[in-house]
């Protein structure tokens, strides 16, 4: 793909990226696919589909107790359980307002541990990563921000998040609509948005703006972005799927390049 190359132009020392379609098939790479990045909070993608997994093992409950008073792992998942961004401090009523919170979802992880007594590297491992194939991601540190990865492991996730084998197509559908629909929130990076949109661990981009994916990126598009100046989006109206991985922290760069790519890919795809 012509738009993949413009990745060459990009203020970073090495970059790898894949475009990956709805049946798994690799449209458009670059760089190298097999370099490890650490995904910071790309992280939380591959938490949320443990989370996913361990409901439909009954091992969890959206609506079971977790985290400060009155919150669920609902809104954990959410980012609406009122958490500070990276301290236990409880800034708002659970379900008042999208706070994009570490906290939590180091909360989500110790929930997962307490229920089942399996660490929540190992539980992400047995139940995400080896069925997939991704042998050379890890999670060595926070469940929100500690994961290391390659895009071509990440090509394999977007695949499943595209055709789900490893969970319920209705269990990913409810992961990537709207919970707690209207609440506003900064998201990080990109302001305040009077409708902070997420699901259960996915941001969704609805009518964000600005966003980091493109102006032509359709509402339904969800993924996430990390500060390691890493992204993951999977747009379900043009049925593909993107993965980035940089060496440079995320930065204004990021926000003038990543919107321009995504739009360069979705035009391709498109065959404008």
């Amino acid at each position: 793909m012509d738009s993949v190359k413009e990745i060459d132009n990009w203020p970073v020392e090495h970059a790898s990226a894949a475009v990956i379609l709805a049946d798994g098939t690799v449209a458009g790479r670059h760089g190298d696919l097999d370099r490890r990045y650490p995904l910071a909070s790309v992280t939380k993608l591959l938490t949320a589909y443990s989370m996913l997994v361990a409901l439909d093992e009954g091992a969890l409950e959206l609506d079971q107790p977790a985290g400060p008073e009155g919150s669920t792992v609902r809104h954990l998942l959410a980012h609406s359980a009122g958490y500070d961004f990276a301290e236990r401090t409880v800034r708002y009523a659970p379900g008042t307002r999208r706070l994009y919170s570490n906290a939590g979802f180091e909360v989500l992880g110790e929930t997962l541990e307490e229920a089942t007594g399996i660490s929540m590297a190992d539980y992400l491992h047995d139940g995400v990563l080896a069925p997939l194939g991704m042998d050379s991601t890890a999670l060595d540190g926070s469940p929100a921000a500690g994961a290391v990865s390659t895009v071509a492991d990440l090509a394999r996730f977007a695949a499943e998040l595209q055709q789900p084998a490893l969970t319920a197509p209705g269990r990913l559908a409810e992961a990537t609509t709207v919970v707690f629909p209207g609440l506003a929130g900064v998201l990080p990076g990109f302001g305040r948005q009077k409708e902070n949109d997420w699901g259960l661990g996915f941001e969704i981009r609805n009518s964000k703006s600005p966003h980091w994916t493109g102006s032509s990126s359709s509402p339904r598009t969800f993924g996430h972005f990390g500060q390691a100046g890493t992204f993951l989006w999977v747009d379900p109206e043009a049925g593909a799927a993107a993965v980035a991985l940089t060496d440079r922290d995320f930065g204004p760069w990021a926000a003038e390049v990543w919107p321009a790519f995504t739009d360069g890919v979705l035009a391709e795809l498109r065959g404008a």
